[in-house]
Formats: C-alpha cells, sequence, structure tokens
C-alpha cells in the first residue's frame, strides 16, 4: 500500500503541505496546469530554499488583494470550471466543505451564509486545490500524522485578534492529538489544519511503513528555536495491503473487545469519538447478558496494528474494563472511491464500491445527507432517495 505520514512537528499551512508535496515528489508542472484551469489571477512560484539549514522546497502563490469573500457556492463554480480530474475534483471539495463545516460550528450559522474569509483568499484556494492535485499524483492511499502544535500567542484574523488556535482551526482539531510548543506564533493554519483532518486516516507519531521519499515544505516565517518545515514522508506499509491467499480485495486488521456493565451510555458514545479519531476503522456495540444475568454491552472496535496502543490506552483510561481482548481478523472489501452527485441542493458526497466484472455500488455519505436534511428541513430519507437517483442519472448519461 502506498503511504505517507505528516511530520508536522513545526505546524502546517496550506503553502507548505504542497510545497512538501512537491518536495516529494508531486509533477509541478501537472501542479502549475490544474492551477491555470480554474482561470485565476494568480502566479506560481516554486523554489528550493534553505530552512534552518535543511534543503526544502516552498510555493508561493502570487496574487492580487482582494475586497470580497466568497461563498461555498462561489468556491465550488471555481473547482468545477476547472481541468481537475475526478478524485482531484472530489478531495479538493471535500476539504473546503470542511472549511465551511468548522467556520459555521465557530459562528453558529448555517453553512450557505459562511463567508470564506482568509480561506477564501485566492492563494488558499491555489493551495488547496495544488495540495488535492499532488495528492493524486502521488496515489497516496492512505494518510498520517503526528500530534499537530498549534503555537500559541494571537493572530490577526477578519474578525480582529484571536487567540491561537483561532476558532476555526481549533473546530477543524477536534478529536486530534495535539502538541506543545514553545513557538510564539501561528503554527497550524486554518487551511493547513483542513488539509490535515480531511485525508489523514490515523494520528500516530511514527506509522510502520517503509520510507522511500521525505518531502521538505517550508514555511514563510522564521524561527530561531526551530526550522520551519513540514516533512512528509513517502512510501509503503505492509498494513492492509492485499493477501494474495485471499484475493486483491482482502487485507488483515484487528479487532479489540471489552465487556462492560457499570458505565454510562453517554460515556460509551464519548468514547466512540476519541477511538476514531486515534486511528479506529470501525466502533459498534452489542447488548449482551453477562454473568449473574447483568445486561451489559460488548464494545468492539476494529483497527490496523499500529493503531492498538493507542486505542487500548482510551479504552483504559475512559471506561472501566479489567480487560481487553484483541485478535486479528481478514478482511473482504470491494475497491472503493469518493464520488461526488448533484442534486436541487447542491453537490452530495458519497463513495463508490465494486469489484472486478460487477457494477459500482453507490452509497451516499450521512452526514452530508444529515447536513442537507437539516440545512433545508427535509426528511433525510427523502435526501437519500434524492442523491441516489442523481447518480443513477449520472450513470445512465456517462
Amino acid at each position: 500500500m502506498r503511504v505517507a505520514h505528516f511530520d508536522c512537528f513545526s505546524g502546517i499551512s496550506g503553502d507548505m503541505a504542497l510545497g512538501a508535496l512537491i518536495d516529494a515528489g508531486a509533477d509541478a508542472d501537472a501542479i502549475r496546469r490544474s492551477l491555470a484551469s480554474l482561470n485565476l489571477p494568480i502566479q506560481v512560484e516554486i523554489e528550493k530554499v534553505r530552512k534552518g539549514g535543511f534543503r526544502a522546497t516552498q510555493v508561493r502563490i502570487e496574487a492580487p488583494d482582494e475586497d470580497t469573500h466568497r461563498f461555498l457556492p462561489d468556491i465550488e463554480a471555481i473547482l468545477q470550471r476547472g481541468t481537475l480530474t475526478p478524485p482531484q475534483h472530489d478531495l479538493a471539495l471535500r476539504i473546503f466543505r470542511r472549511l465551511g463545516e468548522a467556520e459555521a460550528a465557530a459562528h453558529g450559522m448555517p453553512l450557505e451564509k459562511v463567508h470564506f474569509h482568509e480561506v477564501g483568499a485566492l492563494d488558499s484556494i491555489a493551495d488547496i486545490v495544488g495540495a488535492a492535485v499532488g495528492i493524486d499524483l502521488l496515489g497516496i492511499e492512505r494518510f498520517t500524522s503526528r500530534s499537530v502544535p498549534t503555537g500559541h500567542g494571537t493572530v490577526k484574523c477578519a474578525h480582529g485578534l484571536m487567540p491561537i488556535p483561532a476558532p476555526g482551526t481549533a473546530e477543524l482539531l477536534k478529536g486530534v492529538p495535539l502538541a506543545a510548543s514553545p513557538i510564539r506564533a501561528e503554527l497550524t493554519t486554518p487551511t493547513g489544519a483542513a488539509i490535515l483532518t480531511t485525508v489523514v486516516q490515523e494520528w500516530v507519531e511514527q506509522p510502520v511503513m517503509t520510507v522511500e521519499r521525505i518531502g521538505h515544505g517550508a514555511g514563510r516565517r522564521e524561527f530561531v528555536e526551530q526550522p520551519n518545515l513540514l516533512r512528509l514522508f513517502v512510501g509503503t506499509s505492509e498494513l492492509g495491503t492485499p493477501n494474495p491467499e485471499l484475493g486483491t480485495g482482502s487485507d488483515q486488521v484487528w479487532v479489540l473487545e471489552t465487556n462492560l456493565d457499570d458505565l454510562p451510555a453517554e460515556v460509551i458514545g464519548y468514547c466512540f469519538e476519541l477511538l476514531f479519531a486515534a486511528g479506529a476503522l470501525d466502533v459498534f456495540s452489542t447488548p449482551i447478558q453477562m454473568k449473574k444475568s447483568r445486561p451489559g454491552v460488548l464494545l468492539s472496535v476494529l483497527a490496523p496494528e499500529p493503531a492498538l496502543p493507542a486505542l487500548e490506552d482510551i479504552l483504559f483510561r475512559e471506561t472501566t474494563t479489567f480487560g481487553i481482548r484483541r485478535y486479528p481478523v481478514q478482511r473482504h472489501k470491494l475497491e472503493r472511491r469518493p464520488c461526488t452527485v448533484e442534486t436541487p441542493w447542491g453537490p452530495v458526497q458519497g463513495k463508490l464500491g465494486w469489484r472486478e466484472g460487477r457494477p459500482p455500488t453507490f452509497a451516499p455519505e450521512y452526514d452530508d445527507c444529515a447536513r442537507v436534511a437539516r440545512e433545508h428541513k427535509i426528511a433525510l430519507r427523502d435526501v437519500y432517495t434524492e442523491v441516489r437517483r442523481a447518480y443513477e442519472s449520472s450513470a445512465k448519461e456517462s
């Protein structure tokens, strides 16, 4: 499996992410062509620099100052007119939607009314789209990241001085392990946090992988304490790769299980959030009958092997368990990719799953459908029906 690991010891911004992807081997000319297809008044400058004595790639997006702010439909229209491939378009749109949802939560307003302030500026649009294209070009199947330092102090934004992390960044980093830093500056920007939290599937200080390339993306500021760099390790991992004995759509994962009979239901629900954020592939509970006829809950966690120590720490810390069972299991699974469909309420996310020789199966994403249902005050089942109909219609046309 092709994997990549973000070593964001000095934080992450959109230009740092794009620089690290190019430095790790993403075709800079292909990224330039994709950005040019958006017809934005920008210039992309890519150069080799030294940060704290280390070689790195720095990306600068030169763009005119603007007095207007964009909304999500404006961003979607910009993406639509480009020549991005479907995976590149879907990933860029997911990053922007994640940004919008975070800002909506921070400001307490509907998503469609959110102004994309700094993150809707031309340079941020180019950083996000460029990163989505770079990720696709590198063929990364799985991303991990170390804990994220935000820095400290204050930062000037559209609403005045705010403490670091800014509200939007803080929303994006919910459930993400944060790291302390002595740097008095904004190390992790909203754009960087959105890219990171959209693609990362596991938060681990050091993943199990064979490193083939290391990309260095340079930030613009200079720090005395450390180099202002983002490192991106790119390579391969045996974890989750197909097992020849089982077929191309198979892999091995682990199951953690524990029986609980003296824990409030809301604590179990809270554990779900923590376990998913720490790299669990799935978490579920099953009603069981325990000894002495006590009703209880079987809490089960499906996870890759490197995530097991962190997941077990959560279970021991947050629950009353005295022991956890663990065992490997083999999975047979469909090939899959994200898929966006156009509906009367705008683009809605879903995913396609398929096996060789069989037509694909489409599944709408619950979070996106629930967002549409809440915003437009319609039944969730009606949203699901319309999204599936929209996919079937687009599939016939193609």
